[in-house]
């Protein structure tokens, strides 16, 4: 039988599969032909510094557009305003009240809806409630303070108010009684109720009754000098200490007198 000689004749190649071991650069054994092919790799390297990252995107920031303000309505100064009052500033307070969440149509006409609201308003801040917008509820419309904190301020300035009312009053005192007269060529007693809450801003209604029926009925112990005395059919101002400042067809003129009978007390502050 013949024999396989295991021993390589001398100057045959080696096969680079049968390779065991192959002294490498700087004497180290490198297994395997991609081994050694590495290793030149790995050492042809060179430490090149990194690449510099690229710069992350950068979003353009657009300035924001100029707000423009909105336009608020402020309520002008004037007569009073009350339910049938009609025109342009009944619409300003509509616009204020609807900033107050009242959500009314803005149509200038102060209708029962407009009086709820008005009603509201005053009672949610503090002030007179009567649905009636005169200074003190105008202001607080246009922004003055409306918080309980001015309840004590609201009452210096009606105390003021009603003073400045009487002391009008009393200027007409002898004044010639003139049926349906407003002027102070002649009062009847409607007449100068009417004409000297004019003069504080008030607009009143022309004839007693309405006047009766537009303001806030209090009591005698709640009355103020400046408040409303109504009899029926009659109608005179409150001037304190159980007095009224009235234009009577009994007496013939303006006058101040104590009051009689059992009246009741109306308020418009």
């Amino acid at each position: 039988m013949a024999k396989h000689n295991s021993h390589r004749a001398p100057g045959r190649p080696v096969n680079g599969a049968a390779r065991l071991a192959y002294k490498g650069i700087g004497g180290a054994a490198m297994l395997g032909t991609v081994v050694v092919g590495s290793a030149f790799a790995a050492q042809g390297a060179s430490a090149a510094p990194a690449a510099p990252a690229a710069p992350a995107d950068v979003t353009a920031v657009t300035p924001a557009a100029p707000v423009t303000p909105v336009a608020t309505a402020s309520l002008s100064s004037g007569s009073t305003l009350y339910q049938g009052s009609r025109g342009d500033r009944v619409e300003d307070l509509q616009q204020l009240l609807n900033d107050h969440g009242a959500g009314l149509a803005v149509d200038g006409k102060f209708g029962p809806r407009t009086h709820a609201a008005v009603v509201d308003y005053q009672r949610d801040n503090g002030l007179q409630v009567d649905g009636r917008v005169g200074p003190q509820t105008r202001a607080s419309l246009n922004g003055g303070s409306s918080d309980s904190g001015s309840t004590s301020s609201s009452s210096s300035s009606s105390s003021t108010s009603g003073s400045s009312i009487v002391n009008i009053a009393r200027q007409y005192i002898g004044v010639n009684y003139s049926y349906a007269g407003s002027s102070p060529s002649g009062f009847d007693c409607s007449g100068l109720t009417s004409y000297v809450y004019s003069k504080v801003g008030i607009d009143l209604p022309r004839t007693s009754s309405a006047q009766a029926a537009g303001g806030t009925r209090i009591s005698k112990s709640e009355a103020r000098p400046g408040d409303l005395v109504v009899w029926s059919g009659h109608v005179g101002i409150y001037a304190g200490d159980n007095k009224v400042v009235d234009a009577g067809s009994s007496k013939g003129s303006v006058s101040e007198r104590t009051i009689w009978g059992s009246p009741s007390f109306v308020t418009y502050r």
